[in-house]
């Protein structure tokens, strides 16, 4: 089967935005009191971001360079972040209801903005109003096969119990729920979908069929794996694809997953392994290993990387898949699953300009996460998740204008967006690639280290461009020996450059 990712998403810049803590309106009614906006974030408090703040604040992202949205769930949820969906069908009224996302929609699209949203198909919230019926009504419930139930549940020897008292002893990654159903990790307030059940297979894909037809550009999907059954997704594909044969489909996985990429299901992953080594390699000696460690995710795939080891990866990253795949993938520094970038970096400014320069420049699709760009820190979530500065002007300003430069870079010069990469150096902490498209080319080099690194380069030939404000100064790009086909670079502590042939 081959490959149709939509072919946008090659020269698109996403942006991720966690919709309650991004920007308040003031055009939302709330039926009680909120968490202030610029304290520490909570598990369970509401900051009250909503989506007509998001559309509000479109502009500044479109400067920024963005393209793209991929915002979190939105649909009606009893949990700020809303994977606890009780109504698939219906945008949260905290956050500004159908209307909100109808005006976030337009205002996007006519700054030429795609919006992609968060489907959670693999369980729902407790609320979710099937769910209620076979609590209220157990075995009798016609809707009782839309879920996992205990056989003694099924017999009708025992209720539906949503609330069970906490056994701290329970296997969390268990297949069971001490409520008498399946759960995910065994969390009695996140329902396992039964999507076996051709009722309900129905009800999710027209959800998929539904929100395209409202004018979403695609979706992001939770926790695919977790969907056992091999025929959901690739049914899902194909009557989203006939609803809009242009809709972005990407799944979370957070391993190299080449097999979910053949055609029949997604068109990207969020690529998890790249951010990891991107952050690896960038951080150099800030790298906070406790902050890495205390993430079960980033425990396993975040190691210090040399130049030589960053660029064997990348190599190996941009060759596991089909070019129009690499294209498409969606490249993240960091998400609201983990800690922010620049905490996993030590709180090195230097370092996350390191990490963006490489985000932006390597094959994919590049996802901002919010704040990100003026430099937000943040632990593990919900540390991860503050809220967006409401002052104009907040934050690492300069920080801003170096990424702003970079998307700008990247949406002027085809080679940085599209096309191929080719490591053409690496010495010490320092690595240099080359990327071609339709005869173009552009040549990146980033030096991690704490040192002046000299980087000596085969097959960069010919004349190179500096491009402005993404050259460090002390940078020095020169022929080795009058050879045309060697150069060196020559790059500061910490420094990069981005050139772009004459």
């Amino acid at each position: 089967m081959s490959v149709d990712p939509p072919a946008w998403v090659r020269d698109a810049v996403f942006y991720q935005i966690f919709p309650d803590r991004f920007a308040r309106s003031g055009r939302v009614p709330t039926p009680g009191p909120l968490e202030t906006w610029d304290a520490s974030p909570t598990t369970h408090g509401f900051k009250g971001g909503d989506l007509y703040g998001i559309a509000d604040r479109l502009p500044e992202l479109h400067q920024l360079g963005v393209t793209a949205l991929y915002m979190t769930p939105i649909f009606a949820s009893a949990s700020n972040h809303r994977y606890h969906t009780y109504d698939y069908l219906a945008v949260d009224p905290l956050l500004g209801g159908d209307a909100a996302l109808r005006e976030l929609l337009e205002r996007a699209h006519a700054l030429d903005m795609r919006v992609v949203l968060d489907g959670v198909f693999n369980h729902c919230g407790r609320g979710f109003w099937p769910f209620h019926h076979v609590a209220e009504n157990g075995a009798a419930s016609p809707y009782r096969d839309w879920f996992i139930l205990d056989d003694r549940v099924l017999a009708g020897d025992r209720r539906l119990d949503p609330y069970p008292a906490v056994d701290p002893g329970l296997d969390l990654a268990g297949p069971a729920s001490r409520g008498g159903y399946r759960a995910w990790w065994g969390l009695p307030a996140l329902p396992k979908l039964n999507v076996a059940n051709p009722h309900l297979r129905e009800y999710l894909f027209g959800v998929g069929e539904y929100w395209l037809r409202f004018g979403i550009d695609g979706w992001r999907l939770d926790v695919p794996t977790e969907i056992e059954d091999p025929t959901f997704w690739p049914e899902f594909r194909r009557r989203c694809r006939k609803v809009d044969p242009e809709a972005y489909l990407v799944g979370e996985i957070w391993t190299e997953a080449p097999e979910w990429l053949d055609g029949d299901r997604f068109d990207a992953l969020m690529n998890y392994p790249l951010a990891s080594a991107i952050l690896g390699f960038a951080g150099g000696a800030s790298l906070d290993l406790q902050v890495v460690d205390e993430h079960r995710m980033y425990r396993e795939s975040i190691r210090r990387l040399d130049g030589a080891a960053f660029g064997r990866t990348v190599e190996r990253l941009m060759t596991n898949y089909d070019p129009a795949v690499v294209a498409v993938q969606l490249n993240l520094l960091g998400s609201h699953d983990a800690p922010r970038a620049l905490t996993v970096l030590g709180d090195d400014v230097a370092a996350l300009r390191l990490a963006f320069t490489l985000q932006l420049t390597l094959p994919g699709a590049p996802c901002i996460y919010y704040g990100d760009e003026i430099a937000m820190a943040g632990h593990h979530d919900p540390d991860c998740r503050r809220s967006y500065p409401a002052e104009p002007g907040a934050g690492d300003q300069a920080l801003r204008g170096f990424v702003a430069a970079l998307t700008a870079a990247r949406h002027e010069h085809v080679a940085l967006r599209q096309g191929a990469v080719r490591v053409v150096g690496a010495a010490g902490e320092a690595v240099a690639f080359q990327r071609t498209a339709e005869s173009r080319r552009a040549l990146v080099a980033v030096n991690a280290g704490r040192s002046t690194q000299v980087v000596e380069m085969d097959g960069a030939s010919g004349a190179w461009r500096a491009l402005p404000g993404l050259v460090s100064a002390g940078t020095e790009l020169r022929e080795i020996d009058g050879a045309r086909d060697r150069h060196s670079v020559t790059l500061p502590a910490q420094g990069s450059a981005v050139f772009v042939e004459a």
